[in-house]
Formats: C-alpha cells, structure tokens, sequence
C-alpha cells in the first residue's frame, strides 16, 4: 500500500532507537553506528527486525550521522555508509512490508553536503525521507523544494528536539517552528523527536495539533509525527542509561495518537519492547480523539522600561561600561556606578567575564544595581558560558529583578592553553539568543526585553559584519554599540551603519590613558584599531598630560560621531570613572558653549 493512503486509515508506527540501542546490545563496537553498515551489516540488521517483528511499519536507515562532520570522513566514505544502510534497511524492511525512511540528522556548516545526502538517496530509489532532531527550520524548506523538484512524489518529515519547557536548543519556540513547517506545502509532516520524554511531547502534541489538519494550497493538510525518547537517562559509571519503562512509554503514546499524531514512533532509549507494547496498545484499545483546544494568544507584559522611552523619545542617551570585579569586593564597583549615576549617565553596562576570565556575574551586578542604586543597567550576556538552559534561568532572573535591557554577545574564545580544562558552551550565537529573548517576552514568559548588540566597526569586512548586523535586528536586537571609533575607515563603517541599519546605535568611546595603553589595545585587544598618529601622540607623556590628551581626544570623537548616533558608549579604562565623567562635562560645556 502507497504511504500516504496507509496514512488514511492508519497511524504509522516507526521503530524505536537505532543509536542506543545498538550500543546497548553491542557495547563492544568500537565505533559510531553508521559505520557498522559496512564492518558489521548482521548487527544493523537484526536491530531492524528486532522492530519490525515488535510491529513497526517504518523503520529507519541507519544514517543519522552519515555526513562528513560527524563520522569524521571524506564524502565518498559516506556515500559508502549510506549505500550500505539502505540496502539494509530495504532487506530487512520487503518480508514485512514496511516503509523505509531515509533518516537525515543536523549537519554543523553544512556547505551543500545536505543536498549531496539527498542525491545519493534519491538515487537509490528513495521516496520517503526523515529529516531528524532539528533545533532550527534554517535549511529545510530549501532541502524540501531540492527533493519535491527531483521526487514530487516523496513523503517528507521534519522533526525539532524540543526541550521540556518547549524551545530548541537554537531558541526556538517549538509552535513557531512547527507552525511554519505545518504551513508548508512541501513538508508533509512534522512534530518533534529526541529531547524530551514521552509526557512532555504529549504536552506538546496538545497543544500544537491544532496546527495540523488544515487545507493547503496545492497539498494534502500535514500530519503530526511525535517520537519521543523513552524518558530521561542517568548515568552510572560513566555510561548513559534509560531504564526501561516500555508500559508507561506505550500508555502515553496512545494519549499521543489520541491528541492527532499519525505518525509516531520512539528515539533515544527506546527498545523493541517499548515499540511491541506500543503496537499492542494501539491495536487493543480504542483510541478516542481529543479534541483539540487553540492555544491562547501569548499576552506579553507590559513594563515601563526607562531606557527604551528614551531612545523613542529621540533623546541622546550616554551609557558608560564598568568592568566586574575580579573578586567579591564590590565597594569600588558600586562607587563608581553611584559617580557615573551623579554625572547624569543613562545606563552601565556590565561585561559578561571579559576575554574569557572569570568575574562577578553580569547579571547579579545588574540586579544589584537597580535594587540599590536606582540605575538602568545592560549586563553583558554571552553565548559562551552558558547553555539555552541556563540561560533562559538568568533571563527569569533578570526579569524578576525588574531588569529590563541586555547586550548579547557571542563573547570572547578561551585562550587555548585552558580548553583543555575550561569548555566554552557556544551553542548558540548572539542573533540566536537575541531571538530568543525575544520569544520569551513576546510569549509572556519574562517581561519584554530591550535587546542590544555589538557592531565592530573596524572589521576588516565590514560586509560580513553589516550583514550580521542585519540579522541581529531581524531577530529583535533594537540597537548596537559600537567598537570604539579611532580611524577614518571605523568613522566610515559608522556612517555606513547608521544609513543602513533601522536600529539605534550608541558609539564607542574607550579613553586611552598612555602609550603603553593605545599599543596593547591595538595589538592585542580584539575589534579595537587605533591609528598610528594617535598612538605617537602618546609617546613620551606623564599621566597627566595623557588624561588631558585621552579627554580631548574622547571628546572630539564623540562629537564627531553624534550626527550618526542616538548617543555615546563610554568604556571605562581600569575603573577611572573619575576620567568618564570629567570627559562627559567637557561634552556638556561644549554643547553649552555653543548653545
């Protein structure tokens, strides 16, 4: 029977995990499992029947990792491996008459190679294709024109890794990319796998159906696929283990089916029991539909936030930078925030462990800020240190706090002779996490963010750095701050900048105090350039005469760059606050001088 009129009378039910399952019968091979298609193709095909005899009517190829970056390999080495995996799954799959999916995992920089995995497939003579364990849709509305061009015929779907709370790890809520992926007349269905156990993907299933089932132009309504993993797993003596809850696993899936899943099936942890219990409870028992409920329109908070008002209100707006301390001795830091709040400036910003060091945290320091002193703080929040876990545990935070503005920044990179022993996260970039921010506001989760981010105006391609730029603010970033601006290229990005980007932007200021000061910022600082003529006039001055030439010079800057911004982003050098806010009268008696 054709696939999709199966789909019309029945719910097709796919075999469990092909990854941890193998592991588990097979502990002794030595390496990924794709690779076992071609140096041990009796164990790939028994874990396929072991599926197949426990009821499924689908079953999987043995390919999720069958790419370049993952199995560590030249292309024709996968296109060895994925040969061998359909070969396989279609011999184990023809006695019973099961369909065969082309199983295709997220690819890290893909280049082309998602398009090169089709072509080896299409050319086997495959029509049903898993695109799996997603985290975002970048890729696969283009991968699914790329096969319907080539194969009208073929069955596609898209499956996200959702967490519990129902964000991808990218950020992404999951209605957002089901429903964009539901729309789509070349998808023909799509749900969620991997992640989640089976009671937070029958949540998810709840309250999403309702995006399934819809008339489309030029296609049949898509159909809601549902895997999930067995439960969560634990680890005992370094090996990871989900224990083996198969009834449990199976009651909850026919709640699944019941909340309209046609298409289900199990991943990481499950076994051919839990797909034999599943088949056996789908047969004995009669599933009645829930009906489901459109989910309420998300209501986002409505908070005063201080800052915004006053960039919408068209007034310069003076944020000066304060580093956290490398201790737990606040007493300088907060005098300094209590000066720069005296000296009138709008907001500090708080860096987020600067080039890769350990500091007090951002966040906190911000929170602090508010609760004490009554200031608008921007703590720095970077991509590097943190999952989207945690992450989204300071955003709750920093909420609560009536904390309402954050720069996000991928942030610096450990210096290498530490990675061996401190790991960067980077499981996200800044315009990732900015849209992520975004969605917790606009759904009510925290109150509304204002988004910052970073625009190096003296990157060798400023192109590249433009075009970044532009997706931060198509991800929710409502203004930038600047590099600091020494040269006539960085004035020139700038102006650039300010032609081209619908965001304000604040631009950079950071004093040089000395001549040792403006050779190591331009050496060994990174997305700072300082001109040679500047540097020289540093040469040979006391501390004094420096300060003096790092306030003209800082005010002549800033003056120079305030027809192309909505204010001045002040980078305090070695806590001198004292410095920055006798820069800022020297910048208010010239505006009076000249009023």
């Amino acid at each position: 029977m054709e696939l999709r009129e199966y789909l019309k009378h029945k719910v097709l039910l796919f075999d469990g995990a092909m990854g941890t399952y193998f592991r588990a019968v097979h502990p002794e091979y030595p390496g990924k499992c794709e690779l076992a298609n071609c140096t041990a193709p009796e164990q790939v095909t028994a874990v396929h029947k072991a599926y197949l005899e426990s009821g499924a009517r689908a079953i999987k190829t043995n390919t999720f990792a069958a790419n370049t970056h993952a199995l560590e390999c030249s292309f024709d080495r996968v296109r060895t491996v994925i040969r061998a995996g359909w070969k396989l799954a279609q011999e184990a799959a023809e006695p019973y008459r099961a369909f065969v999916f082309a199983d295709i995992g997220p690819i890290t920089d893909a280049d082309g190679e998602y398009e090169k995995i089709v072509d080896e497939f299409l050319a086997l003579g495959a029509q049903n294709f898993l695109f799996e364990t997603f985290s975002d849709d970048d890729d696969l509305y283009g991968l699914a024109a790329y096969i319907k061009a080539r194969c009208p015929e073929a069955f596609l779907i898209t499956s996200f890794a959702v967490t519990p709370d129902g964000f991808t790890r990218k950020g992404l809520s999951a209605r957002a990319v089901l429903a964009r992926a539901a729309e789509c007349p070349l998808i023909d269905a799509a749900g969620f796998n991997c992640v989640s156990g089976p009671n937070h993907l029958l949540a998810q299933a709840r309250a999403n159906a309702s995006l399934f089932g819809k008339e489309r132009p030029g296609a049949e309504p898509a159909m809601l696929s549902v895997m999930p993993n067995a439960g969560y797993p634990t680890i005992v003596d370094g090996r990871t283990f989900f224990e083996n809850r198969a009834g449990y696993f199976a009651a909850r899936m026919v709640e699944i089916v019941a909340a309209g899943a046609k298409i289900i099936g199990g991943c990481c942890g499950t076994t051919p029991e839990h797909i034999r219990l599943t088949a056996e409870a789908l047969n004995e028992e009669e599933i009645k539909p829930v009906a489901s409920k459109e989910q309420p329109a998300a209501v986002p908070r409505n908070v005063r936030n201080r800052l915004a008002d006053k960039f919408r209100a068209g007034k310069r707006v003076i944020a000066v930078e304060l580093d956290p301390p490398a201790d737990a001795r606040l007493d300088r830091f907060m005098a300094g925030a209590r000066a720069l709040k005296q000296a009138g400036v709008d907001a500090v910003t708080i860096a987020d462990c600067p080039i890769a060091r350990a500091r007090a945290d951002s966040s906190m320091l911000a929170a602090k800020l508010h609760r004490e002193l009554d200031i608008d703080p921007i703590p720095h929040m970077t991509c590097r240190d943190r999952n989207i876990n945690a992450t989204k545990a300071l955003l709750l935070g920093l909420s609560a706090e009536d904390v309402h503005n954050v720069l996000v920044v991928t942030g610096d990179p450990i210096p290498s002779a530490e990675r061996d022993e401190v790991k960067g996260v980077f499981s996200f970039n800044s315009a990732v996490l900015a849209g992520y921010i975004r969605e917790l506001g606009e759904q009510g989760i925290t109150a509304p963010f204002r988004v910052y981010g970073a625009l190096n105006v003296n990157a060798a391609n400023f192109e590249v750095e433009l075009r970044r730029a532009k997706r931060k603010q198509e991800q929710g970033v409502a203004a930038f701050l600047t590099q600091p601006v020494f040269t006539s290229r960085a004035f020139e990005n700038l102006i650039r900048a300010h032609e081209e980007l619908d965001s304000d932007i604040l631009g950079g200021v950071i004093p040089i105090v000395s001549y040792r000061n403006a050779l190591y910022m331009n050496n060994e600082v990174a997305g700072i350039e300082i001109s040679q003529g500047v540097i020289k006039r540093y040469e040979g001055l006391d501390r004094e005469a420096a300060e003096d030439l790092a306030v003209d010079l800082s005010v002549q800057l800033a003056q120079r760059m305030e027809p192309y911004t909505a204010g001045w982003y002040f980078i305090t050098p070695f806590q001198r606050v004292g410095l920055i806010t006798r820069i800022l009268r020297e910048l208010r008696g010239g505006k009076e001088a000249n009023g």
